[in-house]
């Protein structure tokens, strides 16, 4: 076992005997996982166990993300390299640090570290689909710097909470049009400074960056003249919407309720630069591919606006299999946050994986599927970002492909992993690795 200097883990399995001619292979999933929980657990990440519930043959966990993302890629390596009936040629499993948060470590990951030439990406939440290609990333982190300014003492103060949406991966999951609390919650904002002359305290929407945002909060202050009137134009909004969400969102909902009045509220100016730039930011899909029915080429994902010491800071994701289009919607984004007064950065961001059909492992590994499962399994390219495209940069000679069980509601609370197709992605992986040719 080696570890490099950012916390990859490298474990090698050495061949069994009469495999000592076969190429190779390594096994890949990263160790981190989101941290999502739902508004009313007292779940706390530092210290507290994920408690896994089964339920009607999925696995889930309650009221937390589950970890399948990707748990399940970890627990098949560590049973490749345990199972004592399991023959194969020489196994390299790699576990990856910070794969949720940047790739750093795929990014930082030593050029010399592993000698295999064929990697097996255990990543993806789709049985019966092998992947051999996945868009490139980047974020864009916008932040407005704000001056505080006192609340008058005829005014008053509300909590506003929108809660109960689906969230999900803004990869996997954007095409789908889920509702996004930043979104909705900024409208809300947005209607209600036009008609009463609100002023914002506090803002605080999504968490993680590949994460479409399911809950928002903000604390608002008003003249006490409006309180009636501002309470039913929150009550009809909430009703208005969920008659526009009720196929999607059913769980949607916004609550209000009383709250001591805060020292300050934002500027408003500033406040109104962040009503424009969150109205203004895309989020969803930009294009669809042309070579690949189905797959999203590129899309953009308005992930968060967090308020802390006079910033507020909105994080954005943008997501494309074409580089050009992945700068292009990058930049729109840069434009639309400096007309509003803020300041832009781009992360490096992470490349794309450009399929070949040619592959010799997408080969072996379609001829698996069929021969254990009696049908042919769908090969395609995902929207989500996979550390495949920057491995490819340290080891172009990569022959990669990627497979998994189903994973359904990744990044969210909803997360879960069906036991069925789980069963299924163990003995692919375990045929894939008996049935890898002589070097």
């Amino acid at each position: 076992a080696r570890t490099d200097t950012v916390g990859n883990v490298l474990i090698t399995k050495q061949a069994d005997p009469g495999f000592e001619n076969r190429k190779p292979v390594l096994l890949q999933s990263h160790m981190d996982m989101v941290g999502e929980k739902d508004a009313d657990t007292l779940h706390d990440w530092n210290s507290d166990p994920i408690t896994p519930i089964i339920d009607n043959g999925w696995v889930k966990a309650d009221k937390t993300t589950l970890g399948a993302d990707d748990g399940i890629g970890i627990a098949a390596q560590l049973a490749v390299l345990t199972d004592p009936e399991l023959k194969t040629g020489i196994v390299e499993c790699l576990f990856t640090v910070d794969e949720e948060s940047g790739m750093t470590g795929a990014l930082n990951l030593e050029p010399s570290l592993i000698k295999s030439k064929i990697l097996l990406n255990l990543d993806s939440e789709d049985e019966g689909e092998l992947f051999i290609g996945c868009a490139g990333g980047m974020d864009s982190v916008a932040t407005i710097k704000f001056t505080e300014e006192k609340t008058s003492a005829d005014h008053v103060a509300i909590d506003l909470s929108l809660t109960g949406l689906h969230g999900g991966h803004s990869g996997d999951e954007i095409e789908k049009g889920y509702g996004n609390s930043v979104k909705l919650i900024n409208q809300l904002l947005t209607e209600l400074d036009s008609r009463f002359g609100i002023n914002i305290h506090h803002i605080d929407g999504g968490n993680l960056r590949n994460a479409i945002p399911r809950e928002a909060f903000a604390t608002i202050v008003f003249n006490k003249s409006f309180k009636k009137e501002i309470e039913q134009y929150i009550t009809d909004y909430k009703s208005n919407r969920q008659k526009e969400l009720k196929n999607i969102e059913p769980g949607f909902t916004i609550s209000f309720k009383d709250t001591d009045i805060p020292g300050f509220v934002i500027d408003k100016q500033s406040q109104e630069n962040l009503n424009f730039a969150i109205k203004e930011c895309p989020h969803g899909v930009i294009a669809w591919s042309e070579d690949m029915e189905n797959l999203v080429e590129t899309s953009t994902n308005l992930a968060s606006v967090k308020v802390s010491e006079n910033i507020i800071k909105i994080v954005t994701s943008q997501r494309s299999s074409v580089e050009s289009a992945k700068k292009e919607i990058s930049a729109r984004i840069r434009t639309i946050f400096e007309k509003a007064g803020a300041k832009v950065i781009h992360s490096d961001g992470y490349p794309g994986w450009e399929p070949d059909t040619n592959s010799e492992i997408l080969r072996i590994t379609a001829d698996s599927y069929y021969r254990l499962f009696k049908i042919k399994p769908v090969v395609r390219a995902i929207h989500a970002g996979l550390e495949c495209g920057l491995f490819l940069e340290k080891y172009p000679y990569l022959d990669m492909i990627s497979f998994g069980p189903t994973i359904k509601g990744a990044h969210t609370p909803q997360e879960r992993i069906d036991i069925s197709t789980t069963q299924k992605f163990w003995d692919l992986l375990v045929d894939v690795l008996q049935n890898i040719p002589e070097a």
